[in-house]
């Protein structure tokens, strides 16, 4: 999370408000954030909170908020008198969700859909509005961006992601994926993720951050690797040092589907590969979300293959559908198999860009 404080000025909505709040550093686990409880995550001694009890915010989830705030801010609990004690707070527009026309081309689309998302503001209260569990099913991801986009609260990159994929999912020919970096700066880790999109050829992504540079790259990239250093320069800049990059496959555009997102199909260790070695795996990255892709068009094959045998019986069953295994072997690339299993660093706490 590179950068400096932004503007913080949030919805109110529902049960409450939210007051203008900035912090250093937002934190939260590299998995899923989806373990039972409500404890708080630390790193450097800056705390971060999920939201786990839904919409609208439930008094205690509201409280430990307003707590967090007033030991982050700078005014501390005068802000949060002042703010709270208020008889009305002013309205906060609602972005609208973009629509488009037929003619519109697809670069203009994900350029509208980068806009709604800055819009929606990056959240700097200390607080997750939405919990996002990685392991559920597609169907439940996209119910959680419905209630994103009727909420309208602010979002961090987590949540950028899973509105992007709502928001592709009726552009045939764009096909999505995550990115996830982790970096290094001053001996502390970072990390951020992003939604990578594949179109016409051409590589670039979606996504929120606090820094402009680290969240949209329009689609002009020719391959994987440039939209990698692409990245790399731009934490460069921040004095931040490219450690890991993860790479997940194509996401299904079918709303409704079970599958869960693959995060994670390609882990590549940016200090042991060599320019060359990298380039290689990101090619044969490329080339298995394209294989991905020909199985997924060609999966509903005719079942009417083998009915030349007995046309004469009518009642014959169907063949039961050939049944895909959903999880895909996932491939490292600079570490030996035997070390597969992550280190507490990949699996400890998670500081979001």
């Amino acid at each position: 999370m590179p950068g400096g404080r932004g503007d913080a000025s949030i919805v109110r909505r529902r049960s409450a408000s939210v007051g203008p709040v900035s912090v250093e550093r937002n934190i939260q686990r590299d998995e899923d954030q989806g373990e039972d409880g409500d404890e708080e995550f630390r790193d450097e001694g800056v705390p971060f909170y999920i939201n786990r009890g839904g919409l609208p915010v439930d008094e205690a989830t509201w409280d430990r908020m307003w707590k967090h705030v007033a030991k982050i801010h700078p005014e501390g609990e005068k802000m949060v008198q002042r703010i709270r004690g208020m008889p009305y707070l002013p309205k906060v527009p609602m972005p609208c969700v973009p629509t488009f026309q037929l003619s519109t081309l697809v670069p203009d689309r994900l350029e509208a859909i980068q806009r709604y998302t800055r819009e929606l503001q990056y959240n700097h209260t200390g607080t997750q509005f939405f919990e996002i569990k990685k392991n559920r099913p597609l169907t439940g991801l996209m119910d959680l961006a419905r209630e994103m986009i009727r909420e309208s609260l602010p979002i961090k990159c987590l949540e950028a992601v899973i509105l992007g994929i709502y928001l592709t999912n009726n552009m045939p020919g764009v096909e999505r994926f995550p990115i996830s970096f982790k970096t290094e700066f001053s001996g502390n880790y970072f990390r951020h993720i992003v939604l990578g999109i594949h179109y016409s050829g051409r590589f670039g992504t979606l996504g929120m951050s606090r820094r402009e540079d680290l969240m949209f790259k329009p689609p002009v990239c020719r391959t994987l690797i440039d939209l990698i250093s692409e990245f790399e320069s731009s934490y460069r800049k921040c004095w931040h040092t490219l450690k890991k990059v993860k790479i997940g496959q194509y996401v299904s555009h079918d709303p409704h589907s079970v599958e869960q997102i693959e995060w994670k199909h390609s882990v590549l260790d940016i200090e042991k590969l060599s320019r060359e070695e990298l380039r290689k795996e990101l090619e044969r990255h490329t080339r298995d979300m394209r294989l991905k892709v020909m199985k997924g068009t060609t999966a509903p094959s005719s079942p009417t293959r083998d009915r030349k045998k007995d046309s004469s019986s009518p009642h014959r069953s169907q063949s039961s559908p050939h049944r895909r295994n959903g999880h895909s072997e996932r491939r490292s690339s600079g570490e030996k198999k035997t070390t597969e299993q992550k280190n507490l660093n990949d699996v400890g706490y998670q500081i979001r860009v």
